[in-house]
């Protein structure tokens, strides 16, 4: 990889693909280089917002030009594994957008594919650069809550886009919903809870009105831990605007996080973070330094994804998105099953 410019190829070109470009565009030394879209009206947007890329229908091309250090893939979830592995294959570093992929199975064979190639593949998590919501992972860390004992994650919102040819309404094509976006609520959860070591089991519930779909619109699972402790993942799609609440409670200590805005990528949110540590029942807001949004998110995630390319890691690492996906998977079949669904027993 060019040591002075790290040149990257995006494969989609669609609505947050879109935000892939832009933010890619932003980051010191690094280039924009080839766009790859099965759409040609697509293709031909790219080519006049980023004069000079080289523009393609088939990903084939873009991950065979040898002007690409890294692939950066933004398609539908079904796409992932093909794409990203061709890449890894190649011998190209590749950023991939969540979930990873929609089985284990596959997971395993990209995990594989780079381990092989000697490339860096890395997941795209953007909620873990955010201003807002690392700061309480900080304060879990500095010890101002004591041990996490209990969480809420809760998302309220309108409903999921449906993508190129709806795409995310097809559950063979994007897996489970829970994927979408409880995926990154999860996420937070393990994080927030690393000292408490792997979860022990996922009991969920859902309902929805897109029978036969076997996806759920509303959507509700308590996650319980080894050592006693449980938190509650849970979206409801049949809201309005986009709001996201986040509470963590400890031996010493709680905290709690908003975010509400009219829409998910808007970058005028309203968002807070509260401590309250000991028996001080008077929370103290916390600053958060800059804003918070997964636009914003999404271009820290892509400079620091990267750098850590650049050093030979991943700054999100597959196999920690293998365990993430394993959740959700349980948690999806929790809610078809109606019963609670053990998880592996991972070391701490």
């Amino acid at each position: 990889m060019n040591k002075e410019t790290t040149r990257i190829g995006l494969v989609g070109y669609g609505a947050w693909g879109r935000h892939h470009a832009k933010s890619i565009s932003t980051i010191r030394d690094v280039e924009l280089v080839a766009v790859a879209s099965r759409s040609p009206e697509s293709v031909a947007l790219a080519e006049k917002e980023f004069p000079g890329i080289s523009g393609s229908t088939d990903y084939r091309e873009l991950v065979a030009n040898p002007a690409v250090d890294v692939v950066d893939i933004v398609v539908p979830t079904h796409l992932h594994t093909e794409i990203a592995a061709a890449a890894l294959e190649t011998g190209k570093h590749v950023i991939l957008e969540k979930p990873m992929a929609a089985t284990v199975a596959e997971c395993d064979r990209l995990i594989a594919a780079a381990k092989r190639s000697g490339s860096v593949l890395t997941i795209v998590h953007e909620m873990r650069v955010s201003p807002q919501w690392a700061a309480i992972k900080r304060i879990i860390d500095e010890g101002g809550i004591g041990r996490p004992q209990y969480a809420m994650l809760n998302l309220f919102r309108f409903p999921y886009r449906s993508g190129a040819g709806n795409w995310r309404y097809d559950r063979s094509t994007v897996g489970s919903w829970i994927l979408e976006e409880p995926i990154h609520f999860y996420d937070l959860l393990l994080w927030y809870f690393e000292q408490n070591g792997a979860p022990e089991s996922v009991n969920a519930h859902g309902t929805s009105r897109l029978d036969g779909r076997g996806m759920y619109e509303n959507f509700s699972s308590v996650v319980r831990f080894r050592s006693g402790e449980f938190a509650v993942v849970a979206q409801s799609l049949g809201g309005f605007e986009h709001h996201q609440v986040v509470e963590v409670v400890g031996t010493a200590g709680s905290v709690r996080s908003l975010w509400s805005g009219a829409m998910d990528r808007t970058d005028k949110p309203v968002f807070s973070v509260l401590h309250q540590r000991g028996d001080d029942r008077t929370p103290v807001p916390v600053t958060v330094p800059t804003g918070s949004g997964e636009v914003l998110e999404l271009q820290l995630f892509l400079e620091k994804s990267v750098a850590a390319i650049r050093s030979g890691a991943p700054y999100y690492a597959p196999e920690t998105e293998r365990r993430l996906i394993e959740l959700c998977i349980a948690a999806d079949e929790s809610a078809a099953a109606g019963k609670e669904i053990r998880l592996p027993d991972y070391p701490s």
